[in-house]
């Protein structure tokens, strides 16, 4: 056989496998669409429509490369650049297809692990630590086919031999180097797999309140109550203190102070907040207390605990019981509410003023002259 119909017959043979595995991979797709509906609307779609497409590539570069090597070409150096060429895909297409693979398992778990539940502190740990775990195991995926495609080059095999002497000093330069975005990412894998924050936990950062959205090896996103975002390094939450109200559990304990006059009626106010708070669909039926916590020159500090499912409903709790218990006292103990006392002297031996409502004769004896002359 001359060599032009040996290359004729390669390039043939090369053709009908990528086609025939490239068709290969579509009937694995298209056997999926035929399962039972009960069964495409679960894993197995999950599977196709996340990683059809890196099957399809996998079958297709290792088909290629198996029939490269059974019935390889003419010339030897073409051979040798098309079967490394071969060699890189089939480990791109690898990486690419475990990558996807692990998108897929995490969002399988995620089904299983919703948040969407009274007490979801548990489920919010675990879906923590399966994020970081997938982009740990992605990064580790990624460095492992790229180090394995460049270690496919003859001369960087070489080169890397003749720079391994030197790989202590390199390895200390970079090291000092990345010191903070390594100590971010061993930050953010000790967050994650020492419980201490969680995706979706209600904190108090830099005096600013919001939920974590976002947490990554090197940052943390924190969607504030007034729907701003603050990014911060993950090594911020294992050097400085911040504030978890839902370390333990989404409970929260929404606090209510009122600064109120020394004549309120504190039986009929606790009994109006203990018909707000019943009355209201956000208390979660457990605790509620109002309470006399401090006094002030002028006022007395009256505090309203109660209970509520998660911090947003505390939140939006706190505001009604603060409105209602407000309005309430407007329109019937107006008293109530904080005024300012004084008592003024006209003269220096002689009675002070007295105080009366406005409009009568009390009102009237305004002057000294007047005061002396009332009986």
């Amino acid at each position: 056989m001359s060599e032009g119909e040996s290359l004729w017959r390669t390039l043939l043979v090369l053709a009908a496998t990528g086609v025939a595995a490239a068709f290969a991979g579509w009937l694995s797709g298209k056997a999926v669409t035929l399962l039972p509906p009960q069964r495409y609307r679960g894993f197995a779609r999950r599977v196709h429509e996340a990683c059809h497409r890196a099957w399809v590539s996998t079958l297709v570069t290792f088909s290629l490369l198996q029939a490269v090597d059974a019935e390889p070409l003419p010339d030897d150096d073409v051979q040798r650049v098309v079967r490394h060429a071969l060699v890189i895909a089939a480990i791109a297409a690898v990486s690419w297809f475990v990558v996807k693979a692990l998108f897929v398992a995490q969002d399988a778990a995620f089904t299983k692990l919703r948040i969407d539940v009274t007490d979801n502190r548990r489920v919010r740990k675990m879906r923590t630590q399966i994020l970081i775990v997938r982009r740990i195991t992605a990064a580790v995926v990624t460095a492992v086919g790229v180090g394995a495609i460049l270690m496919s080059f003859d001369t960087l095999r070489t080169v890397g031999a003749s720079l391994l002497a030197s790989a202590g000093i390199a390895g200390a330069i970079a090291g000092f180097a990345a010191q903070a975005t390594l100590g971010n990412v061993f930050a953010g894998i000790q967050l994650a797999f020492t419980d201490a924050l969680r995706i979706d936990d209600v904190v108090v950062v830099e005096g600013e309140w919001g939920r974590i959205e976002e947490l990554t090896l090197t940052y943390v996103v924190v969607h504030l109550w007034d729907e701003r975002r603050l990014v911060l390094p993950t090594s911020w939450f294992t050097s400085n203190p911040f504030q978890n109200w839902t370390r333990q559990e989404s409970r929260v304990l929404g606090a209510v102070q009122l600064h109120l006059d020394f004549a309120t009626p504190l039986d009929a106010l606790r009994h109006h907040a203990r018909e707000v708070i019943e009355g209201s669909p956000l208390w979660d039926r457990r605790d509620w207390v109002l309470q006399v916590v401090d006094t002030t020159p002028t006022t007395m500090v009256v505090r309203v605990l109660a209970s509520a499912h998660d911090a947003p409903s505390a939140w939006d709790l706190r505001c009604d019981i603060r409105e209602q218990l407000l309005t309430w006292l407007q329109q019937n103990h107006p008293y109530a509410l904080p005024r300012t006392r004084a008592e003024v002297e006209p003269g220096g031996d002689r009675q002070p003023f007295l105080v009366a409502p406005s409009g009568t004769a009390a009102a009237e004896a305004d002057t000294p002259d007047r005061l002396e002359k009332a009986p």
